[in-house]
């Protein structure tokens, strides 16, 4: 038995004293005398008779600690040609400042307020300044279609809301304060007020209600941190969805801190004074956990990063950041990764940059199909470690823990499920499958601290979204199996999963097949209507730059690999060459989308700016017009 199997072993056997025991390692108001609230299943809570306040424990207690010199946060922005550093003691007098903006603009605990921006160093400030005076933010992604914003200001009715004038994409300058007034006139619920960020890029017009961000700097009275209950909300985190509402995933303070603070150096082999590099954005869930939270609360150096992987100026920025800051870890979504091997599929901008400090590479938020692992791993030479979660579950299901030991790698696998996390699969009767065998991967109740407790004033749609399908279990909406030696393979969305004559197939696995061809950058198979078989596949495949092969040849050599690979039954015999798959702003592929255009349907689609263009080009080709 590795040290693995023994802390695992020990999360599952008593995780009262394990969680307790991880809790020792932050401040406390009030310290829990008990882990876990089971009184009232499935809504269990963490830590109920302890307060904190998490703010305090992502910068005060550092610089308490007399650490208030180190850097906390780091900005670099290549799209501004800006790199500006933040201290421990800078970060905590920034953080009070604004809290104070925001008591002096009304807001008190449990109050709500909407974060709508760019990647900026004063969005992780009004994201900690919230949490400091013990209010509830709800970061929306900046650039976000008025009617999507205007859905969530409804939903969260804040008092406040933080923006600013513009948001970089790419080349191009986005005016977020028409966009934002345009959300608050569709909105029922009016926020008293907005302060407003002025970006020199693009300057807004400032109405009676708006509030200048460096005005109120200025003006302001620092706050001291507010103690809150372990179990009262710090943040709302919309889910992403094409159609209703959408789902405002709760996340608590004290468990979600105690989880991530063991997360950062058991997981991602981070401890105080190193430096982590999250290439994702603070609307999402990995910047919320791991550009913000949980490297703070850890002591670390966090990245924050305004920027692509690719295009400015080249394919070589994440190893400019990493040269730059001397980052340890770098996590991002296998997308960037495809972006960056497209571009530079022999990885020639790398020797470029002294990246000896980078000792391992995290990869989430999609399936991490064998061919980029392998490019990325023989391109680095250091471990690549695929990793699994959710939203709602705010931090790693299943990974390769670096800070415990590293597994033996099965490229396509995330490895195993980390302490705390009762992986299980289940098939449609829920009863547990065979070892290799496809089923639902659900969790078994209770999970860990930092996971979801409940849905925003809808406990009634938490149960029925992924309580109500197996009792005793968290649904995870993605389909699986677990291999004898417990590794955990995720083959994605359960929706993902067709029917072709009577036989049951993952798109996933053959999405791996074509990904493995070496002219192919990254390729999507989706299920779509067939009156003979139910459903085929249709496959979609974008090449690597500079290859431009014969395409018939391209597209027979795809159909022969998955027939070689998954078997004539997969009925693959349609693959299409494209410029670029539409995507959501966190990278993931739009296929319900382009599964509903391919049945004749027009799926609403996501506010993402690159792909209302993506998908209007590849219409045609999905409706074979």
């Amino acid at each position: 038995m590795g040290a693995y199997d023994d802390i695992f072993r020990a999360s599952v056997e008593d995780p009262e004293r394990f969680w307790l025991n991880a809790a020792g390692a932050l401040d406390w108001n009030v310290a829990p005398t008990r882990a876990l609230d089971s009184s009232n299943p499935p809504f269990y809570r963490w830590f109920p008779d302890g307060e904190l306040n998490v703010a305090h424990n992502a910068l005060d207690r550092h610089v308490d600690a007399s650490r208030g010199d180190q850097a906390a946060l780091i900005y670099d922005s290549p799209v501004t040609g800006t790199q500006r550093t933040y201290t421990y003691s800078q970060l905590r007098d920034e953080v009070a400042r604004f809290a104070g903006v925001l008591t002096h603009l009304g807001v008190a605990v449990g109050d709500r307020v909407v974060i709508y921006m760019p990647m900026v160093p004063e969005a992780a400030v009004a994201m900690l300044a919230c949490a400091r005076i013990g209010a509830v933010h709800s970061v929306v992604f900046g650039g976000f279609a008025p009617k999507e914003l205007a859905v969530r200001i409804d939903d969260a009715t804040p008092t406040v809301i933080v923006s600013a004038s513009c948001g970089i994409e790419g080349k191009r300058v986005i005016e977020y304060k028409p966009l934002l007034d345009r959300a608050i006139e569709l909105s029922a619920h009016k926020p008293a007020k907005q302060v407003i960020l002025q970006r020199p890029q693009a300057e807004a017009s400032m109405g009676e209600n708006d509030v200048d961000w460096v005005e109120a700097m200025n003006a302001a009275t620092p706050a001291d941190p507010v103690p809150v209950r372990s179990t009262d909300p710090l943040y709302i985190l919309y889910t992403s969805g094409t159609t209703g509402k959408p789902k405002g995933v709760v996340r608590d303070g004290g468990g979600y801190a105690v989880a991530l603070a063991w997360s950062m150096p058991n997981v991602y082999a981070v401890d105080a004074g190193e430096t982590i590099f999250t290439a994702s954005d603070v609307g999402w869930v990995v910047g919320h956990s791991y550009i913000v939270y949980a490297p703070l609360l850890a002591g670390a150096t966090t990245i924050l990063y305004e920027g692509k992987p690719v295009g400015t100026p080249d394919a070589g920025q994440f190893w400019r950041v990493v040269a730059d800051h001397k980052v340890k870890s770098l996590f991002t979504a296998p997308t960037a990764f495809r972006a960056i091997k497209k571009e530079d599929p022999k990885g020639e901008h790398l020797p470029t940059y002294d990246v000896s400090s980078l000792k391992y590479l995290f990869l989430a938020g999609e399936r991490l199909d064998p061919e980029t692992y392998h490019w990325a791993s023989d391109t680095l030479g250091i471990p690549v470690i695929d990793h699994w979660w959710q939203t709602e579950t705010g931090w790693p299901i299943v990974a390769n823990p670096a800070g415990i030991e590293l597994l033996p790698v099965k490229p396509g696998s995330p490895t195993r499920p980390l302490p705390g996390w009762d992986v299980q699969i289940l098939d449609i009767a829920g009863k547990p499958v065979g070892a290799g065998e496809d089923g639902a991967i659900v969790v078994k109740l209770p999970m860990p601290p930092g996971a979801l407790p409940t849905l925003w004033n809808d406990d009634e749609r938490f149960i029925r979204s992924y309580m109500a399908a197996f009792e005793g279990y968290y649904l995870t909406g993605d389909g699986g199996n677990i291999d004898d030696e417990g590794y955990v393979y995720v083959m994605g969305r359960t929706d993902d999963v067709i029917n072709v004559a009577g036989h049951r197939l993952s798109t996933g696995s053959m999405e791996e097949v074509l990904a493995s061809h070496p002219d192919v950058a990254e390729c999507a198979v989706i299920g779509v209507a067939d009156s003979m078989k139910g459903q085929i596949p249709r496959g979609f495949v974008v090449l690597k730059a500079g290859v431009e092969p014969d395409e018939d040849t391209l597209r027979g050599e795809l159909v022969q690999l998955v027939r070689d690979q998954i078997g004539a039954v997969a009925s693959l015999k349609d693959v299409a060459v494209v410029a670029a798959l539409p995507k959501t702003r966190s990278g993931k592929i739009l296929r319900k989308t382009m599964r509903g255009i391919a049945d004749g349907h027009d799926e609403p689609v996501p506010s993402t700016i690159e792909s209302a263009d993506v998908l209007d080009a590849l219409r045609p080709v999905l409706r074979r017009e």
